[in-house]
């Protein structure tokens, strides 16, 4: 990776744990009887705080000089764009203050840079179209996570995997249609990919000075 790449990456990476951070901190903050490990597993039932700390952990490690892999660079560049999606057309909400700076920050912000990230400096070459339903991977072992863990502790994180709430048919309808809409967007992202990599210039294809053009 270029300098430039992991000094983005840097950025991104501090952007995310000062985020996930305060998050954490205003929530102890509003349950002043709750430790920080029961904080932690309270706020560890959301995909957006789980993506978030994916984020975080693998734009460090490509700041301290990681070669991240092009279907895992992309796929998480997936992931967080669907965060940001899903939230702003399904899960918005209105705050104020920091919590307002947090959630544009987890939802926004992070989804936003990640993209451009990924864009300028992510390796793309070997991306091809079966990638797509290996991202899927991800959100569904997510899903499975969060109905097993909202079976025993009652408590769901999204209206839309909430059985007691919709019904299981319903809910195994939103999982159905998120999945189709994970794989899709990364069809789309994989015919990017694609084209980005058409229109990088080739080293074979440089001039020496000089010369004149093949």
């Amino acid at each position: 990776m270029s300098r430039s790449a992991r000094l983005f990456a840097l950025l991104l990476a501090l952007l995310c744990w000062v985020v996930l951070v305060t998050h954490v901190r205003l929530g102890l903050a509003r349950a002043p009887e709750a430790s920080l490990w029961q904080e932690l597993w309270r706020t560890g039932r959301y995909f957006t705080i789980l993506t978030n700390g994916l984020t975080a952990v693998s734009m460090t490690a490509v700041a301290l000089g990681w070669r991240v892999p092009a279907v895992w660079a992309a796929g998480l560049t997936l992931w967080m764009g669907i965060v940001g999606i899903v939230y702003h057309a399904l899960l918005a909400m209105d705050f104020d203050g920091l919590r307002w700076w947090t959630d544009q920050g987890l939802h926004t912000a992070v989804p936003i840079a990640l993209f451009l990230w990924w864009l300028a400096f992510a390796p793309r070459a070997g991306l091809v179209w079966r990638h797509a339903l290996w991202w899927i991977g991800w959100p569904g072992l997510y899903m499975l996570y969060a109905l097993i863990r909202g079976e025993i502790d009652g408590r769901h994180p999204y209206f839309f995997i909430d059985p007691p709430k919709i019904g299981w048919g319903p809910v195994l309808l939103w999982i159905v249609a998120l999945g189709v809409v994970f794989w899709l967007a990364g069809l789309v992202l994989v015919a990017l990919a694609k084209r980005l990599s058409r229109d990088r210039p080739r080293p074979e294809d440089a001039v020496p000075d000089g010369l004149p053009p093949r």
